[in-house]
């Protein structure tokens, strides 16, 4: 005997997870809200202070500064063609247009070949020019044009620190860089551990150090403020905290700062840059009112056979 099936004729009834959901809300004034919240927020972004060198702070990165906008603008002869034509084109050639003109036999137009190949040599000629340019104006070695003489400053890079040597002033520190306003600092960079990159992006350029190895960086600071630096290359688990402020005060500043660090710091012995240069990250600056003879040349000649060099550090510390 066949059974029925009852409910092959009714009408099904929809489950509640199965519901279609209600119809958005897609009021213009709606979308309107969104996208002047979005330019408030990107308006309200530009009231931070940057850190960067677009917002320099002295003569090399204002120079960087100004290479990155002429590339900038130069390269919009570029895109901003692309962004607008793309759509004009598409929206020109829609379906419904009859207005469109159809050439399916169309093959070559030297108006158009000199667009497509002479723009992009000439945007190459010029940048090519600019890079020669900058490239030397801007060579880190480079000292920096001054009636004052530079001031030195000794870096080593640490895990996970700074050391800065002041060998006319026979002091350093940790992690806390000053330097005079208006005065050229030509830094002479080395590292007692893996290699490590030098940044502070609102005064100057990224340059490299490496064990063994001494590398050159020359800026000047041309107004005061607080200026932040890092370690730019990854170098273990302290890479991301290896940061120091610098300092750009008045002459008369440097001068009671370099007194004050000589009567209140320690000296820097040979034990005592052995626990420095232990792998840790300082919570504080460190300040130190001597400097043991030679350290900087002493730490460059570790890697060097023969020759005066720092004594190893504990093995416990490595």
């Amino acid at each position: 005997m066949r059974q029925r099936n009852v409910c092959s004729n009714a009408p099904r009834v929809a489950d509640a997870d199965s519901a279609s959901p209600p119809p958005r809300n897609h009021s213009p004034y709606r979308r309107l809200g969104t996208v002047a919240g979005t330019a408030v927020l990107l308006a309200l972004s530009g009231c931070a202070d940057s850190h960067g060198f677009l917002a320099p702070a002295g003569p090399v990165a204002h120079e960087q500064s100004h290479a990155f906008w002429f590339v900038l603008i130069l390269l919009a002869t570029v895109y901003v063609p692309i962004f607008l034509l793309v759509p004009a084109i598409a929206w020109w050639y829609r379906r419904g247009n009859k207005r469109a003109t159809y050439a399916p036999k169309w093959e070559f137009s030297w108006p158009l070949e000199f667009f497509i190949w002479g723009g992009p040599i000439v945007i190459v000629l010029i940048l090519s020019v600019a890079l020669w340019h900058w490239t030397h104006k801007l060579d880190p070695y480079k000292p920096i044009r001054s009636a004052k003489p530079p001031l030195e400053v000794q870096v080593v890079g640490l895990d996970w620190k700074w050391l800065f040597i002041y060998p006319d002033q026979g002091i350093a520190t940790v992690n806390r860089l000053v330097i005079p306003v208006d005065r050229p600092v030509e830094l002479k960079l080395t590292t007692d551990t893996v290699m490590q990159s030098f940044m502070v992006p609102k005064l100057a350029g990224q340059i490299y150090a490496m064990a063994g190895m001494r590398t050159k960086l020359n800026f000047m600071a041309s107004r005061p403020g607080n200026f932040y630096g890092e370690n730019t290359q990854y170098n273990g688990t302290g890479f991301q905290k290896q940061k120091f402020l610098t300092r750009a005060v008045t002459p008369g500043q440097f001068t009671q700062w370099v007194q004050q660090v000589r009567a209140d710091g320690k000296p820097l012995t040979i034990a005592q840059y052995q626990k420095v240069a232990q792998q840790s990250v300082p919570d504080k600056p460190s300040f130190y009112s001597s400097v043991a003879p030679d350290l900087f040349q002493r730490i460059i000649a570790k890697y060097h056979p023969g020759g005066p060099s720092v004594p190893a550090k504990p093995k416990e510390a490595q």
